[in-house]
């Protein structure tokens, strides 16, 4: 999905003509936001093939048709994008000018993209809430952050920002980042994960394999470990005794809570330093 402003590119964009996306705009509340970013849903959006929303072509077509075009102002990624990481490294190679100053949003698998975006150094990859959101309860809320923060309102940042450069991930998708080429560079950056629907064995697992890339980072921050599946047997440890105890493991400080996860909560992180320089 991408946000343009008053011009309209594409007659073959689909914009709010359907009951997901007008209720999208209605629970966005017609702000400011809205009105200055109209949303235009590519058709590929409301595509099906298999597990996916349309085949690799047809989702890397459109997104670069999106974000190389210059009458878009940003890219927001529909839902959570599994099967991003098939398409990233041809998108990343594929993207020119135009996207170099747009806004990429999104979370969840998406992170693929953002973190490839980042170590490219293209854009302004920032995880924040998508359009999917909507479905979740207070998910007018989320609309209206992530649409709040492209108008330059900051009210929907996670509130530890700082001085320090910062990522947000998923944790299974920062964890299978690890030793590919979309995976950048983050020494002296605040890593924040969080993660859904995940057994915590497999929580422990993700720590072990994302801690061993994290060299030199300034710290780790805790996002929420949502719809832990029940073990057959108790694990011994919740999701912060685990994130503590890998990161002693690889002397990361462990930084506290964050503000992040799979709800129309989560809060927003821009990749890097939050600063004017860095403004949406």
């Amino acid at each position: 999905m991408a946000l343009e402003g008053s011009h309209d590119p594409y007659r073959r964009l689909r914009p709010f003509d359907t009951a997901y996306t007008r209720r999208c705009r209605t629970r966005a509340g017609g702000g400011r936001a809205v009105r200055r970013h109209r949303p235009a849903f590519p058709f590929q959006c409301f595509a099906s093939e298999g597990h996916f929303a349309g085949n690799d072509e047809a989702r890397l077509s459109a997104l670069l048709e999106c974000a190389n075009d210059p009458l878009f102002d940003a890219v927001w990624f529909a839902r959570g994008g599994y099967g991003a990481c098939r398409i990233a490294e041809a998108a990343i190679e594929r993207l020119d000018h135009a996207a170099q100053d747009k806004a990429f949003l999104g979370y969840s698998d998406a992170g693929y993209l953002l973190g490839g975006l980042y170590r490219a150094r293209i854009g302004r990859p920032t995880h924040a809430p998508m359009p999917v959101d909507i479905r979740r309860e207070g998910g007018d809320a989320a609309i209206v952050r992530a649409l709040g923060w492209l108008t330059g309102d900051r009210a929907g940042l996670e509130p530890s920002l700082a001085d320090r450069p910062t990522v947000a991930f998923n944790l299974m998708t920062l964890a299978m980042l690890c030793g590919t080429p979309l995976m950048p560079g983050l020494a002296g950056h605040i890593v924040m994960v969080e993660e859904v629907s995940e057994h915590l064995y497999a929580i422990d697992r993700l720590f072990f394999h994302a801690t061993a890339h994290m060299g030199g980072v300034a710290g780790l921050r805790l996002g929420r470990m949502s719809d832990v599946p029940e073990n057959d047997r108790p694990f011994g440890a919740d999701p912060e005794a685990i994130a503590r105890f890998w990161c002693d493991r690889h002397s990361i400080p462990f930084l506290g809570t964050a503000d992040i996860g799979h709800d129309a909560a989560n809060a927003i992180v821009p990749f890097g330093l939050v600063t004017d320089a860095h403004r949406p």
